[in-house]
């Protein structure tokens, strides 16, 4: 059943183009599409990534904005020639691009709840698995499986960074890196504990388990002039690549491990072929640590001055997962619920974020 009528959906239209100022974006890419076109311009690989994104981002938006226009004229010629012709011939196909104008209209009414300052970038996630041994770091790659599938259904690319694997199956921990529009804005939903309830496949006598995994979501950061990182707070240390990358990985250290002293981050990376390359990613880690970590004290700044930081405290039991004795997914900041736990573990979690993001608004 359709929410709203067309004259609803056109007011909403209307605040969203004062959101999304279409002359504002024309003009972005044409500068954008400029510097593209300087001398020696490919001659800086960042700056052309950063380049690159930066349109990208601003083509679909404009896109989004011709593409809602173009829905809604459509939708009136539709109605007129209904009215002309005096049939309800055209009623289905009416109330399809309704339904479609709707659906498209809500997506870009989240989009614009991603205010942050690092929401347009891409994403460094970590999956730690907790106490419980094989069963927790079961439940680890079963969480790593659904981000997976998340950001196959939302077009992002993923690319594992670090990984420890379990002592007989599953995941101890996981970093990896999420490259797409937005990603880090609306994955940042995911930071905190998230709780699983069910009957172990790996206890002969099939009783109940709860076994936990934290989520860590930072933004990834080419380079941040407002965070200083000085080489004598670093302790950089040097191992053997447990993951993938072929022999010479595994008998080089290779990999990177940098401890950032005063505040304790540790960022590592093994998947490059070089200490080089893995010591740069490393770096890049630790500056998107540092930035999530003055992002989020701001932020509980702000929701302790707001009375509600149960609501958005990051470091919580977020959600919980439970396939006995009843099947159910709930995030305990929303209330938001799901019972078709199979379709959330296949990577459908994009209500349980769009219902974060409207309610929270960070």
């Amino acid at each position: 059943m359709l929410k709203l009528d067309l004259p609803q959906l056109k007011k909403i239209w209307h605040l969203l183009r004062s959101v999304f100022d279409q002359t504002k974006i024309e003009k972005e890419i044409s500068s954008l599409k400029d510097i593209q076109l300087e001398k020696d311009f490919y001659l800086d690989i960042h700056r052309v990534h950063d380049i690159g994104k930066k349109l990208k981002n601003n083509e679909e938006k404009l896109n989004l904005l011709l593409n809602l226009s173009e829905q809604i004229n459509d939708l009136d010629t539709l109605i007129e020639l209904a009215e002309e012709e005096k049939t309800n011939d055209l009623d289905v196909e009416i109330e399809n691009s309704l339904h479609k104008l709707e659906s498209d209209i809500q997506k870009a009414k989240i989009q614009t709840l991603l205010k942050g300052k690092y929401d347009n970038l891409d994403a460094i996630m970590t999956i730690h698995s907790g106490a419980g041994g094989t069963e927790a770091q079961d439940w680890s790659e079963m969480l790593f499986r659904m981000y997976k599938m998340y950001c196959e259904k939302s077009g992002y690319k993923l690319r594992v960074l670090d990984i420890l694997n379990g002592d007989e199956a599953g995941i101890k921990s996981i970093t990896f890196e999420i490259e797409g529009n937005n990603a880090y804005g609306f994955l940042k939903a995911e930071k905190g504990v998230h709780r699983l309830v069910r009957i172990s496949p790996f206890d002969s006598n099939a009783r109940r388990h709860t076994s936990f995994s934290s989520v860590e979501v930072m933004p990834k950061l080419e380079e941040a002039p407002d965070i200083e990182i000085r080489p004598e707070d670093l302790k950089i240390d040097t191992y053997r690549s447990s993951g993938a990358g072929g022999q010479h990985v595994n008998k080089t250290e290779s990999a990177v491990r940098i401890t950032h002293i005063p505040t304790g981050l540790v960022a590592s990376c093994q998947v490059e072929r070089s200490q080089v390359q893995n010591k740069e990613v490393a770096m890049q880690m630790l500056y998107s640590l540092l930035a999530e970590k003055q992002e989020r004290e701001e932020m509980e700044k702000l929701a302790s001055i707001r009375g509600d930081i149960k609501k958005i405290e990051w470091g919580s039991q977020i959600r919980s997962y439970v396939f006995c004795p009843y099947t159910l997914v709930k995030d305990h900041r929303t209330g938001y619920e799901d019972s078709n736990i199979q379709s959330v573990m296949d990577g459908n979690i994009q209500e349980f974020i769009n219902d974060f993001l409207k309610k929270s608004n960070l």
